[in-house]
């Protein structure tokens, strides 16, 4: 990923402040040098998965089109398509990924435990084509190919050796080198991803990512338009290729009840650069804007495992024509209602539509 030069200066004031350790070269896996082909031609339709659930959080998998309506910056819609899908007719692919490059030690060998332990449940049967991902200083790597059998996935973990990432040992390594490798992982995912067909959840147990925090921040006209850029890439990337983030946070309570609410700040939708933060690149907004869950102070890695995939069990796809765009990269949210009292709706946050086309970072 190649950052602009008044990104890096910024941040090496923040270092010099104290915001960060001192910068070193990183070496990142390589993306695709070219734009992504999904994101170059804009979408003539919308599908969305819906997940319909009460307000205690139990699913509802009875409702007919007609109980939906579909906003489109705040206008009715018309629905294309509708569809009931289930786990037993349209399994989603599943991927567990642990991030070594921002959960502590410790708390890696704690995550391998819980993902052992969901993997180890009724016998080793899943109900979920799985595989397992480690991100590593060297970026994403896949371990296995996706199985039903829990048991081989976790022999495959348990064989893996998570070394000490070097970005905790040298003072070489900054914030702004994990965030370098996280956000080109994440499009190494999402280009891995786009060749399964079908939808796709992304479990991606971490803290989430280093980020600058505080007070709103001033940036410049090139520093807001790079990270607009990124946030329109990844979300048009996740939304085309049918991708469902989420983010349980294994760390707990006591060590993260401080910082465990500050993405909340960022999920309002951008729609255009002067609007931006850091804080909108945040792997719990991306996991939110997807349609996904960011999951924050619980310990029990299995049980936030299960409580994420309880959402695959049963879901809604759905259609609808959107509004006509004015200009390119305009942000548009999207907004689910059903007519039945006491049951909401969680679906993407919304889409930018006419795309324009920039190199996959």
């Amino acid at each position: 990923m190649t950052v602009p030069r008044p990104v890096c200066i910024f941040l090496l004031l923040l270092i010099s402040s104290g915001g960060y350790t001192a910068f070193g070269q990183t070496t990142v896996p390589a993306a695709p040098p070219d734009a992504d082909p999904s994101i170059a031609s804009a979408a003539r339709s919308i599908r969305v998965n819906v997940v319909a659930e009460t307000k205690a959080g139990q699913p509802v998998t009875n409702l007919d089109r007609q109980d939906f309506t579909i906003l489109d910056n705040k206008t009715a819609r018309p629905i294309t398509s509708f569809k009931i899908a289930t786990a037993a007719d349209d399994p989603p692919s599943v991927i567990l990924l642990i991030d070594a490059v921002n959960l502590p030690f410790s708390t890696v060998a704690y995550a391998r435990d819980g993902i052992n332990k969901f993997l180890r449940l009724n016998e080793g049967q899943l109900v979920d084509p799985t595989t397992i991902a480690v991100l590593t200083d060297d970026g994403v790597k896949m371990e296995g190919n996706f199985t039903k059998d829990g048991n081989t996935l976790s022999d495959v973990l348990e064989h893996h050796n998570i070394g000490l990432r070097q970005i905790t040992r040298s003072a070489q390594w900054g914030g702004f080198d994990r965030l370098q490798i996280c956000l080109n992982s994440m499009q190494q995912m999402i280009t891995y991803a786009s060749s399964i067909p079908g939808r796709k959840i992304v479990i991606w147990i971490s803290p989430g990512w280093p980020l600058i925090s505080g007070p709103r921040i001033q940036l410049d006209g090139h520093q807001e338009q790079w990270i607009f850029d990124q946030i329109v890439q990844l979300t048009t990337r996740l939304r085309e290729n049918n991708i469902t983030l989420y983010n349980p946070n294994p760390i707990g309570v006591s060590e993260s009840m401080i910082a465990a609410n500050y993405y909340e700040d960022f999920l309002k939708g951008v729609s255009k650069p002067n609007q931006v933060q850091f804080g909108n690149l945040g792997l719990q907004v991306l996991a939110v804007h997807s349609g996904g869950l960011a999951i924050e102070g619980n310990s029990d890695v299995m049980g936030m495992i299960q409580r994420c995939l309880q959402d695959a069990r049963s879901w809604y796809i759905i259609g609808f024509d959107p509004l006509p765009a004015d200009r390119p990269n305009e942000y548009h949210h999207i907004d689910v209602k059903i007519d039945r009292p006491g049951i909401v709706a969680r679906t993407r946050d919304g889409y930018y539509a006419n795309p324009e086309a920039v190199p996959v970072r």
